[in-house]
């Protein structure tokens, strides 16, 4: 009998984490796409659950295999994430035995299984495998065509089409904008190039503006000058090139937007006129007010089914200040030393920069727009989780700038410990 491989496993088991990827984040897109145009019906219903059911189990069953072959895995971001998600599950199963809203529950169950998911897959998964990303730029170019295709006087909106057979099943533009963003984020976290960084900028940024999510495409804008500033060598100059950028469009913006198409994304500039942010104020301020009547425990399911505040205030309402305190602290706590390690190191390490990719999205998105739930909560602490494994286990995960090797070299060179071969 021949014996497989170490590596064989390896290919193996990167196939599951790369296979759920493409079907959890372009998969969401393309299926509600086809569903869009009426091609098909809503078989999977919204798609996301369904689909998150589906690679439940071979996800949680790669995370243990990884870890029984090397307990270094289970870090402290681990046990740290898996003591907020027991609390959260607790306040859910305990409020559910008092007869809140089964709506609320629901979605807050369906969040638990997201962000389990979400975890995994980023802390087992190899963004820099050539066979992926060729997969992930495909993808993104894809998901580019659809939203320019179907874009009608600079929106892309396919419910306005009425071609959906199930159109109450349809995603929003919210639904639309995650995957591409996530999917982006993973492709320019490990892109070594400059031209193309800047090509992937050129595609995302029209692609996020007719798609019309302001938040997305805000974070985007945040993250060019993060993942630019840490690639260069010459920070000093980089940030003088970013100050002159920031004069020119501020002088300019009237010619600027003049030249774009109109859609919801232009109410960036004055959000004073955005009868969405009036909503959201109003929301923010309900939570407030039920913060200030329950500042310990919060108010469980004080609102109603989707009524919820659009920030990180929505934890202190479902689950107290302690579940608040935990959220930041899981996503502040390993980050302040990794970025203090890393981000003006000489070393260019993709795994270092997905996990500050992710970070800045969501403490952005959740101080200003997301739940508390958010996915990219799971996507952050995955990355992290790797990150520290690979610092304090595997010593080739980064390289100098100047080195004429590749930055992040083929598997078979690391020697692998305790009979594992490290990804």
């Amino acid at each position: 009998m021949i014996r497989k491989r170490p590596f064989d496993a390896v290919r193996g088991e990167q196939a599951i984490s790369q296979l759920a990827f493409l079907l959890l984040f372009p998969g969401f897109f393309f299926y509600h796409t086809v569903l869009g145009v009426g091609a098909i019906g809503a078989f999977l219903g919204g798609y996301f659950a369904p689909v998150s059911v589906l690679v439940l189990a071979p996800l949680v069953a790669l995370y243990v295999a990884k870890i029984r072959r090397n307990p270094n895995r289970l870090s402290k971001v681990d046990m740290s994430f898996l003591l907020f998600l027991s609390y959260f599950l607790a306040v859910v199963l305990l409020n559910a035995a008092r007869g809140k809203s089964l709506a609320i529950v629901v979605n807050h169950m369906l969040g638990i299984l997201f962000l389990v998911n979400i975890f995994v897959l980023f802390k087992t998964i190899n963004f820099d495998s050539p066979v992926f990303r060729r997969l992930t730029l495909a993808s993104l170019l894809g998901m580019s065509a659809i939203v320019f295709s179907y874009s009608v006087d600079g929106v892309f909106y396919l419910g306005a089409l009425g071609m959906a057979k199930d159109a109450e099943s349809l995603a929003t533009y919210q639904g639309f904008s995650r995957s591409y963003l996530v999917t982006f984020a993973v492709l320019v976290a490990y892109s070594r190039a400059a031209w193309l960084r800047v090509l992937l900028y050129a595609l995302a940024l029209p692609t996020l503006y007719v798609n019309t999510a302001r938040s997305e495409f805000a974070a985007l804008l945040f993250l060019i000058p993060v993942i630019e500033f840490y690639h260069t060598r010459n920070k000093v100059l980089m940030l003088f090139l970013f100050g002159v950028l920031l004069l020119l469009l501020k002088s300019n913006i009237e010619q600027i937007v003049s030249m774009l198409p109109s859609n919801r994304i232009l109410e960036l500039l004055d959000l004073t006129q955005s009868t969405s942010a009036t909503k959201r104020h109003h929301l923010s301020a309900h939570a407030v007010q039920t913060i200030l009547a329950h500042p310990i425990l919060g108010d469980y399911a004080s609102y109603a089914a989707g009524y919820y505040a659009h920030n990180i205030l929505s934890a202190w309402v479902d689950l107290g200040l302690l579940g608040i305190a935990a959220i930041f602290a899981i996503l502040l706590l390993p980050a302040v030393p990794m970025i203090a390690d890393e981000y003006f190191s000489r070393k260019v390490n993709g795994e270092f920069l997905i996990g500050l990719v992710f970070a800045c999205m969501t403490l952005l998105l959740l101080l200003t727009s997301h739940y508390f739930t958010d996915m990219l909560i799971g996507a952050t602490l995955g990355s992290y989780s790797k990150y520290w494994y690979g610092r304090r286990y595997d010593k080739h995960r980064a390289f100098d700038f100047g080195a004429s090797a590749p930055r992040y070299p083929d598997i078979r060179q690391a020697v692998p410990q305790s009979g594992e071969a490290r990804i």
